[in-house]
């Protein structure tokens, strides 16, 4: 386990470098962080007094899912009659949206947890709903200290990989999460689970089959049979985010996936997710990216 003082410096150290004219918080560990990526991981170690001794507190939740893993100390969940406390091998998972108000228990002197934040692929919707929830937080407790390591061990490997200089590191990192993802599936009762939505499925893929056409909610919910406001309603219950958003979200993962794989041009790739603008495509990826598609295809190429 590290320490908590390498973690201070890095963080002061980081806090440190932000650009003065335009600050952007480049820790996840500390506020104001933007968590527009797909996948980021890492270890929390909270110590009484510490510097990440303090609530994180995000009422509207987020866009993405966060899954944790606490691996050392005691930490607390809500507050008031939802409060609950985690301890080692306790696992979390945050789907977008959900209330986020956690931190260090008062009688423990450390909390340490792994976590995944991510933006989930299309067919891992069953694998994310966990049957034994509060306030929409899904909880799984591992039932000894075997597979607890087992799981810290999947988190590092996730964690390991991103960060790894190498072109196809995230969709690695990725696979490692899908693994995950699965185990704790596995250690959820079966028969607890209410599979998605048959509609919902179908809806899914039908838009990724077809990422380039512009496909309405009305055509959608016509070839599921559904009503569009029945199926914008169901969609976003059991995927977690809207339709369009989430078409969005695939859209810009497969473009990645082009852009570091391919040479195709960067408006033929736009053409390909559904982009036939090649500016308007530029500006989509830039804002859910962090950078233009010519910058990301060269940063990916000099790995």
């Amino acid at each position: 386990m590290h320490k908590a003082d390498f973690f201070t410096e890095t963080l002061f150290s980081a806090m440190s470098t932000m650009h003065k004219d335009k600050p952007k918080q480049l820790n996840p560990l500390l506020p104001g962080y933007a968590f527009d990526v797909f996948l980021v991981s890492g270890l929390t170690p909270i110590e009484k007094g510490g510097v990440l001794d303090f609530i994180i507190d995000r009422p509207n939740g987020m866009k993405g899912y966060i899954i944790n893993l606490t691996v050392k100390g005691k930490g607390k969940i809500f507050s008031g009659e939802h409060e609950f406390m985690v301890e080692p091998g306790d696992l979390l998972l945050f789907p977008p949206e959900a209330v986020h108000y956690y931190g260090r228990a008062d009688d423990s002197e450390e909390w340490y947890h792994r976590w995944v934040y991510f933006r989930p692929r299309a067919y891992w919707a069953d694998w994310l709903k966990w049957p034994h929830e509060v306030e929409k937080v899904g909880r799984i407790t591992l039932p000894d200290q075997h597979l607890t390591d087992e799981f810290d061990t999947l988190f590092l490997d996730i964690e390991e990989t991103h960060k790894e200089i190498r072109p196809m590191s995230e969709q690695l990192a990725m696979n490692l999460l899908e693994r995950l993802l699965i185990r704790c599936y596995e250690q959820t009762s079966l028969a607890d689970h209410v599979p998605m939505d048959h509609r919902i499925l179908e809806a899914c893929q039908i838009l990724s089959a077809s990422l380039s056409a512009e496909i309405s909610i009305e055509t959608l919910a016509e070839q599921v049979f559904l009503s569009p406001s029945r199926l914008a309603h169901l969609f976003r219950e059991q995927v977690g985010v809207s339709i369009v958003r989430w078409r969005e979200d695939q859209r810009i993962i497969r473009a990645k996936l082009l852009l570091q794989t391919t040479p195709m041009p960067v408006a033929v790739i736009g053409q390909q997710v559904g982009y036939d603008d090649q500016l308007y495509f530029s500006r989509v990826f830039k804002k859910r990216v962090g950078v233009s598609p010519s910058e990301y295809r060269k940063s990916a190429s000099s790995l």
